[in-house]
């Protein structure tokens, strides 16, 4: 049977499998398109299965703000060439955009069956290992952040007691410069507030042996002692939380102050309600 060109490369873009392999499959299976499709689906999926027990360490974070929600995706692959392929970059935004319109808030057989759709074109291993989403209240704002090539993506969503002061363009950067810091120093906590207790004292029990264990302090009194522990947690908490931390674009300033100052310009009390930081591989 005459297999024309024009078929072997409707399959091959449909496929993304090679010249030779769509002919073979066109002439398999006697012209059929979708038989022959089919096959090479097949193909591409145990291809796939074969590398499932490969890491996927690369990959790319995407990210979407609609209708006052922001969705957070991760979509990873076995290696960063797969991760700057054209198609899986238009995956990754489809896949984000589904989330916000469908309400989901973790992966299920609807999106991981895309992936897999790739992943059989492309015969390398992938997986979407994770979806968070942020909603935003009518006085409240979500802007985004992605880093470099898209390892590392940020949302903050702020919040005001007059919301008309996020159609100012310096409180619309205000936003991305905060969003920024975060991408550049990954706090781990908003406030102090938000510090699990038990982590905290975990830190606490660390920093008393190394009291215990510093010669220069042997025979110090306990309560100077007490003074120099809250002092170094005090300092921790100043470096992981991030209103405390100084901001990325004036170190002499805290967020929290740089915030306040911020806010004072433009007439509006704004404050940052929460954030979201998704690293690649972490």
């Amino acid at each position: 049977m005459e297999i024309s060109a024009s078929e072997v490369k409707r399959l091959r873009d449909k496929t993304g499998a090679g010249m030779m392999e769509c002919k073979n499959a066109l002439t398999g299976a006697n012209g059929d398109f979708d038989a022959a499709e089919k096959v090479l689906k097949e193909k591409g999926l145990a291809a796939v299965e074969k590398r499932s027990d490969r890491a996927t360490n690369e990959g790319k974070i995407f990210i979407k703000i609609a209708n006052n929600a922001a969705a957070v995706v991760e979509l990873a692959s076995e290696t960063d060439f797969v991760a700057r392929n054209p198609e899986f970059i238009e995956l990754g935004g489809v896949i984000a955009g589904k989330v916000l319109e469908k309400g989901y808030t973790e992966p299920n057989d609807e999106l991981s069956g895309m992936v897999t759709d790739l992943a059989t074109k492309i015969r390398e291993n992938m997986s979407l290992k994770r979806i968070k989403v942020l909603k935003a209240g009518a006085n409240e704002y979500l802007t985004s952040y992605i880093h470099g090539d898209g390892n590392i993506g940020v949302v903050v969503k702020l919040g005001a007691d007059k919301p008309e002061v996020f159609q100012n363009g310096e409180a619309k950067t205000l936003a991305f410069d905060l969003a920024l810091h975060i991408a550049a120093f990954n706090p781990l906590a908003l406030d102090k507030s938000k510090v699990e207790s038990a982590f905290l004292k975990e830190q606490e029990e660390i920093f008393r042996k190394q009291l215990e264990q510093d010669e220069k302090l042997q025979g110090k009194p306990a309560n100077v002692l007490e003074n120099i522990l809250k002092g170094k947690v005090n300092k921790y908490l100043a470096d992981i939380c991030f209103l405390d931390q100084g901001f990325v674009k004036d170190d002499k300033l805290t967020v929290a102050q740089a915030l306040a100052e911020k806010g004072k310009q433009l007439g509006a009390a704004i404050t940052i309600n929460d954030y979201l930081y998704f690293k690649v591989g972490q």
